[in-house]
């Protein structure tokens, strides 16, 4: 059997840590304290379940087609190969560049793959830094990805969109063609010049086109 070997591709959720600029950060508490659990159990038995209030855009996710339309499939009507076992492929650009357009992806065999966008820019989580400025990606090259028809594209940057202005054309075309995205990847570093299978699989929820991930990918090891 071969050994495989995993790498994590997620930032940390914790109290207060901010993901995108305008939306709150989670509150992470106790519902049951391990103190007043032993109110209910047996000496030397005790248990602690945790309450977390936040919004879906929190830490490293996905969004899928109900995100942005209303008739959008949503987490429970995606199929789990579109998020799990996914061919990936790093495409990495300068560390200085903010718009990302097509001539990065031509080289590339896209069809089918978990296509991650490599710019470094997770070095700035949870700091103002990451929130302002963030390389994205352009209109012409989330229309050239559509026409090579990944399964899902992702990036380690705060949106896949520049969100100066009020439109979104790479989740509106990416989207709108079922091609899952995933924002707020890292250690995409770690994956360059290897040969990995994706996976970024969200809760079967009804009705939410947004949630948190574990994002990973795994490596065979030679």
């Amino acid at each position: 059997m071969k050994k495989r070997t995993y790498i994590d591709l997620s930032h940390i959720i914790e109290d207060g840590v901010i993901t995108h600029k305008g939306l709150p950060a989670p509150i992470i508490c106790d519902y049951l304290s391990r103190e007043e659990s032993r109110k209910l159990y047996e000496p030397g038995t005790e248990f602690q379940i945790g309450k977390i209030e936040m919004v879906t855009n929190t830490g490293t996710y996905i969004d899928v087609p109900f995100h942005r339309y209303k008739d959008g499939a949503d987490l429970a009507q995606m199929a789990i190969d579109k998020t799990a076992g996914l061919e990936g492929i790093v495409v990495s650009v300068d560390t200085t560049l903010k718009a990302i357009d097509e001539s990065h992806f031509q080289h590339v065999d896209v069809k089918g793959k978990a296509v991650l966008i490599h710019t470094g820019w997770d070095r700035y989580w949870d700091t103002d830094d990451y929130l302002e400025n963030h390389p994205y990606l352009t209109e012409s090259a989330a229309a050239y990805l559509v026409s090579q028809q990944p399964a899902l594209v992702g990036i380690d940057s705060m949106n896949i969109d520049d969100t100066k202005g009020k439109t979104r054309p790479a989740h509106t075309l990416l989207l709108g063609a079922d091609i899952v995205i995933a924002e707020h990847l890292c250690h995409l570093d770690q994956l360059t010049a290897k040969s990995f299978l994706f996976y970024a699989v969200p809760p079967k929820i009804k009705g939410v086109g947004t949630f948190p991930v574990r994002a990973f990918a795994e490596v065979e090891r030679k």
